[in-house]
Formats: C-alpha cells, sequence, structure tokens
C-alpha cells in the first residue's frame, strides 16, 4: 500500500531580533528590581525615611542681658544701664542675600537709619544682592568667567563687584540707609541676633515695624541696654567702659572672648574695673532651644534659660567723699596755675585709703597737657604714674636704717655734717648749713633733713669717707635700700584691684663705665633718684600708720546680686582685707617713725614743715617731699628746673582711719606755696566731718618727748 505524505506547512521566522529581546529581558529585571527597592523602601524602611523627611535640627540660641550695676560705699548707684528700645535682626539658616535685599529696602522706608560709614565696597555688595542685578551682571562678563563652575563662585563675585565699581548707579537716600541695613543683616552669623537700630528709636518707629513683622523675616522688636551714669563721669577713668554694639570684641583679645562664648559683636568691659570684672559684670546669657526644619526655616523656638543680669559691684568709695576730694584738687590746682606756678606741672593726683582694711576711699587725678595745658579727669594717675616723690621717703628710709643696725630707738642722734664729694654741689638740706649741729631722727623727720638720711645710707653701705674725695660705698648699697623700701611697697606694684599699675622706675645703680653712682645712692635716701605711684606711696604710709601691715589696696568692696524685679539682691561676696607682708620693724623702732611724723606737724621749730596742718582735730602725723627736677616747655627746648610738692599722712594719729598721698609735680622752681597740704587738710577735715570723727587733742607715743 502505498503511503501518501502530507506536506507540513512552513514555519515563519520570528521578526524580532534577538538583540532586542535580550532588551526586553533585561529592562523586565530592572523593573523587577525596582519594584523591589520600592517595596523594601515602602514596606520595610518607610517610617524611619518618613521620619527622616521630617526631621529638624535643634540648636541653641543666646541673647544678651543687662549688664551688672556698679554701687559706692553707700548704696549710691554710680553706674546703671538704660533701656532703650531696638529693632533686630535674627537671620535664620541659609538665608538668601535677595531676602535681606527686600527686607533691607522695606525697613528703610519704615525707620529712619541715616548710614554711617559705608564704603563704596558696603554699596556695591547692597547691590550685587539682587538676584537679577547679579545675573545681569553675569552676562556682561567674559565667557569663560560665566562658566566657571559653581564652586568658584567666590571669584566669579570678584568679577562682579570689579564690575560695578566701575558701573555703580547712583543711589537714592532711601537705597543708601537700605545699604547700611543690608550690611548689618549681612555681617550677622547665621541664628545670631544684631540690633538694627538700638538708639533714638521712635514710638511710630515701633508701631509701624510691629504691625509689618511677618512681612519681614528676622526682624523683630526687643530692648537695648547701654551704660548710664546717675552721679556724673568723675569716676569714669576708674569704672572704664564697656565697648559698644558697632565695636564689639576688642581685636586684640578676639580669640580670647570668642572661646569663652562672646559674640563677635557682644559689649565688654574695655578698661579698668568694667574690664578687670568683666566675669562679674555680663552676666548669663538667655538661651531658646531653636528646631530649624529641612527647608533651614525655624519651625519652633523654646525659652529654656531667660538669663541672668550681671552681677554688680559695689565699691570702697564714698562718692560725696570723693567728689569733695575731687573738688579739694580740682581748686588748688586751679590755683596753682592761676599763680603761674602750674605752667609745667603734669597735673595733681590725691588718694586715700583705710590703713586697716587696704580700702580704696577716694582716688583722684588730674592730668594738664603741657603744651595745650588742656586739664582732664586721670585719678588712674594714681597706679599707672610714677614721680620722683622727694623727703616724703624718709620714714622708709630710718626704719630701713633701723632695720640694718645703723641706728637704734635708744641711739639715733647724728651730726647734721653735709657731704662735700669732687665734682659735686654740696650734699646738704633745704636749710643752711650749720643750722643744726645734730639730729636724732624724729627731728630729723620733723625738718626734712637730707644730710641725716644721705648719712644713714653711708653708713648702710660701710662708708669710706673724707670731704672732698671719692667717696666708697658696698656695690650693694641700692639692691639693700631698695630692699627695704620695696617691704613697704615702694617700686613693687601694690596688688590693687585695677588693671594697668606699673612698678615705677628706678634709676641706673653703675655708669656707662661700670662704676657705682655712690652720689645717686646718697639721693635715693632722701627720695630724689627713682619713681614711685602715688598708690605706693599710700600704701608705704599705710604700713606706718597701722604699725607694719602692707595691705593690699582695694576699690570693690563685695559682689551682689540683682532680683528679677530689679531690686538689691544677696551678697555673693565680699573681699576680705589681704596683708602682702609685715615690715621686719619692731613697735619701738615704728613708734619713733610716727613720732617724727607728728612733730613734722605739731612740731615747734622753724624750720617743721608742716604746721599748716596742726589746727586739724584729731591731730595728724604725716611727712612732706620737695623733690626736684627738669623738665622741657616744649620739644627740643632747654630743659627747665622744677620742684614736685608730695604729702603722705594718716589721722587721727592716735587711731588711724585714713591714710592719704597727694603730689603736684613739676611746679615752677620758684614756687614756694605748699599747694600739697592745702589739699591734705580738705581730705582730712573732710573726712572728719563725713564720718563723725570727735576732738581728741591729746597724743604721746613715747613717756619721755623725744626732742628735735
Amino acid at each position: 500500500m502505498k503511503y501518501i505524505r502530507t506536506p507540513q506547512p512552513k514555519r515563519n521566522k520570528s521578526h524580532i531580533p534577538f538583540r532586542l529581546n535580550l532588551l526586553f529581558f533585561i529592562a523586565f529585571l530592572l523593573l523587577a528590581a525596582l519594584v523591589a527597592q520600592l517595596a523594601y523602601l515602602q514596606i520595610l524602611n518607610g517610617p524611619r525615611l518618613a521620619a527622616e523627611v521630617d526631621r529638624t535640627n535643634k540648636t541653641t540660641v543666646t541673647g544678651n542681658v543687662p549688664r551688672g550695676l556698679i554701687y559706692d560705699s553707700k548704696g549710691r548707684a554710680l553706674v546703671t544701664n538704660k533701656a532703650n528700645n531696638a529693632i533686630t535682626y535674627t537671620k535664620s539658616v541659609g538665608t538668601k542675600s535677595q531676602q535681606m535685599y527686600d527686607i533691607a529696602n522695606q525697613l528703610a522706608r519704615l525707620i529712619d537709619k541715616p548710614a554711617e560709614n559705608l564704603t563704596k565696597r558696603d554699596y556695591i555688595d547692597y547691590y550685587l544682592a539682587q538676584t537679577k542685578v547679579s545675573k545681569r551682571i553675569t552676562k556682561k562678563l567674559p565667557k569663560k568667567i560665566q562658566d566657571l563652575p559653581s564652586a568658584d563662585s567666590d571669584k566669579l563675585y570678584k568679577y562682579q563687584v570689579a564690575y560695578v565699581r566701575q558701573h555703580m548707579p547712583t543711589l537714592t537716600p532711601i537705597q543708601k540707609e537700605a545699604a547700611g541695613l543690608y550690611k548689618i543683616m549681612n555681617g550677622a552669623t547665621q541664628l545670631s541676633t544684631v540690633y538694627l537700630k538700638n538708639q533714638n528709636v521712635t514710638a511710630h518707629e515701633v508701631a509701624v515695624v510691629g504691625e509689618r513683622l511677618t512681612q519681614m523675616p528676622g526682624v523683630n522688636l526687643g530692648t537695648d541696654w547701654e551704660r548710664s551714669y546717675p552721679n556724673g563721669e568723675s569716676m569714669t577713668s576708674i569704672i572704664g567702659r564697656v565697648s559698644n554694639e558697632k565695636s564689639g570684641l576688642p581685636a586684640d583679645e578676639l580669640n580670647a572672648y570668642l572661646a569663652n562664648g562672646y559674640a563677635r559683636n557682644d559689649r565688654v568691659g574695655t578698661s579698668y574695673l568694667e574690664k578687670a570684672y568683666e566675669n562679674v559684670l555680663k552676666g548669663s546669657k538667655s538661651q531658646t532651644q531653636v528646631e530649624i526644619g529641612n527647608n533651614n526655616q525655624i519651625v519652633q523656638s523654646v525659652s529654656k534659660f531667660k538669663g541672668q543680669q550681671g552681677a554688680n559691684l559695689n565699691l570702697t568709695i564714698d562718692s560725696e567723699y570723693q567728689k569733695k576730694v575731687e573738688k579739694a584738687l580740682d581748686d588748688t590746682f586751679s590755683s596753682v596755675r592761676s599763680a603761674g606756678a602750674g605752667s609745667l606741672s603734669d597735673g595733681a593726683y590725691a588718694v586715700a585709703m583705710d590703713p586697716n582694711t587696704g580700702r580704696i576711699l577716694a582716688m583722684a587725678g588730674q592730668h594738664q597737657d603741657t603744651q595745650t595745658h588742656k586739664v582732664e579727669d586721670d585719678a588712674l594717675g594714681v597706679i599707672n604714674r610714677a614721680f620722683v616723690v622727694g623727703s616724703a621717703v624718709k620714714g622708709a628710709t630710718v626704719l630701713g636704717a633701723l632695720q640694718d643696725g645703723v641706728i637704734t630707738v635708744d641711739h639715733n642722734t647724728q651730726a647734721d655734717t653735709p657731704i662735700y664729694l669732687p665734682g659735686t654741689p654740696v650734699k646738704k638740706s633745704v636749710y643752711p648749713v650749720g643750722t643744726f649741729s645734730s639730729l636724732d631722727a624724729a627731728s630729723a623727720l620733723e625738718v626734712s633733713s637730707n644730710i641725716y638720711m644721705m648719712w644713714l645710707a653711708m653708713k648702710e653701705g660701710h662708708y669710706a669717707y673724707s670731704p672732698n674725695n671719692y667717696l666708697k660705698l658696698d656695690n650693694n648699697i641700692f639692691s639693700k635700700m631698695r630692699g627695704y623700701f620695696n617691704q613697704f611697697g615702694l617700686g613693687i606694684k601694690t596688688g590693687i584691684d585695677l588693671p594697668g599699675e606699673i612698678a615705677g622706675l628706678e634709676g641706673s645703680t653703675h655708669d656707662s663705665s661700670g662704676n657705682l653712682l655712690v652720689g645717686s645712692a646718697l639721693d635715693l635716701a632722701y627720695g630724689n633718684y627713682d619713681n614711685y605711684t602715688l598708690i605706693q606711696m599710700l600704701q608705704y604710709i599705710s604700713a606706718i600708720a597701722n604699725n607694719g601691715y602692707r595691705m593690699r589696696p582695694y576699690l570693690v568692696n563685695s559682689i551682689s546680686q540683682t532680683l528679677s524685679d530689679g531690686s538689691k539682691g544677696p551678697i555673693l561676696s565680699t573681699t576680705q582685707p589681704s596683708v602682702t607682708s609685715k615690715i621686719e620693724n619692731t613697735q619701738a623702732q615704728i613708734d619713733l617713725v610716727k613720732q617724727g611724723m607728728w612733730q613734722v606737724v605739731h612740731g615747734t621749730n622753724g624750720w617743721t614743715t608742716a604746721t599748716s596742718l596742726n589746727s586739724l582735730n584729731p591731730g595728724v602725723a604725716g611727712k612732706t617731699g620737695t623733690a626736684q627736677g627738669f623738665t622741657r616747655e616744649s620739644k627740643g627746648s632747654a630743659l627747665t628746673e622744677t620742684i614736685t610738692e608730695s604729702f603722705v599722712g594718716f589721722a587721727p594719729a592716735k587711731n588711724p582711719k585714713i591714710a592719704i598721698a597727694v603730689i603736684i609735680p613739676n611746679l615752677k622752681a620758684e614756687t614756694t606755696t605748699p599747694y600739697q597740704l592745702q589739699i591734705a587738710k580738705e581730705m582730712f577735715s573732710d573726712f572728719y566731718k563725713m564720718n563723725d570723727i570727735k576732738e581728741d587733742k591729746g597724743y604721746s607715743i613715747h613717756q619721755k618727748s623725744i626732742n628735735g
């Protein structure tokens, strides 16, 4: 049987190329991976990622608080804070220049804020803050500059600035004010608050700005503080100054302040008490926790700490007594100038202290510019100017000699014989040679014998002396005498709680050939060589008044807090009197010098130097000084001889409650009026009246009198 095969139809070949199938397959795999990834993100990590989208950053913003106040010893306010309305700006994270430009323009139409100290660059920065202007300027720059990558934006901006500098349009007065406001806002760091206007803000400005706060992000109404001086500014050279918001932190201490949490525009004390007690006066800044959303806008702010006003300083100075001392100084120095004696004088200075504690009772000074003759308040000259004070140091000279053993309490009489050295004028006292054949220590202080003091120095230096021959002294004579003086604080810093104190100035001990300056050593003995500050002189006389204790002077008696209602709060700390050292003299030796200082005021000899004070009751004790010097009337002119008048003393002599030091440098050489005693008398008399110190006419150190 014959089988017939039926032909099968031909299969058509696929028209889809293999490569296309491969692409479809790859696309399928990618789609599957994408679906898997979406499922992973949505199902497994959906909540976490949603939280990430809604995440906010938290940061703490600080705000300034009022500075601590300063009071005198009686609770009178010397320095307070004056509250001023202020318009502030807080810069958000990521704030654009265009936004600040718009706010500045709007605000310039609402407030009066004249542009101050703006440079051309400041106006250029303001002009370029407009996005459309910036883009237009860029198109005018060379193509290669236009194509700079975004990482070189600073470089592009420099080219834009250079172009605008040549093509800057004229700004209207309103635009210039806006430029000033823009500069302040642009200079703020993120989340920091700056003052756009903090002086003379009117009620109208507060109202119109307050109505539009929502239209100006970051702008707010606030309060600023500035220092006020209810008692006048007479003591500001002691109190010091505070920087303003413009000047901010001092450039030379910028890094130190920033490291301690200060902002660049913070106010800080720049001098004296304001600076010395900065950590006390500044207070604790307020703290606000700010939440910033993912769009860099502030979502929420919560006050965490409202801040604490700075603590207050309660000074040792009675401002009423201070005024009287200032008046005595002013009146007397005016008399000096009127009499023609003060044309070369640097001024006049006076300071008072409780010798038993170191509490400063008053500190005053006037400095005269000898070229212009302008007189300015200079109370700090008491601690930062040094003078040759003359015989006022002789109490230290005698006490040093007593320590050295060259004289004793019972044997201290010396011949009052002048000293003749070759090539040098005779070394003598003010009174004529031969006035006294001999003097004891107390009488030598009474009549201010230079001869007596020079013989003490020669004895301390184991002298080899014969008239008109070269004098030989131990090579350590300067260090020996200065060592005695240092015990009283003469020539070294006292440690007063004020910055800027100097140590004085020591004269040379040897000439250029290495020879000992023996004549200068003798001058040192009676106070006509080294330079001392007036605060050192005060510490020295106080150590004699209190029987040998060198007290550290201080101006801040206590530190107290201010309560939330503005009233005075509790005392936080009180300064305790501090003994720097004890002089190495016995009580009998100190009493001998005290007796001499009593005789300086109450002696009956014709050469007694301070009898104009003997009418004071209770009686005072002290020592005058007159030092010779030389100065120039003008730069390049010949040296002119002058004298410096000084006085140190304490009262009442029996039970001292006040010690004072006064100096008037560089009076005309022919001056004979004891101007320093006029000031001293008023200082003692006013102190007696203000502190109700009763009369006590009697005084005696020794049972037997010491005759001069």
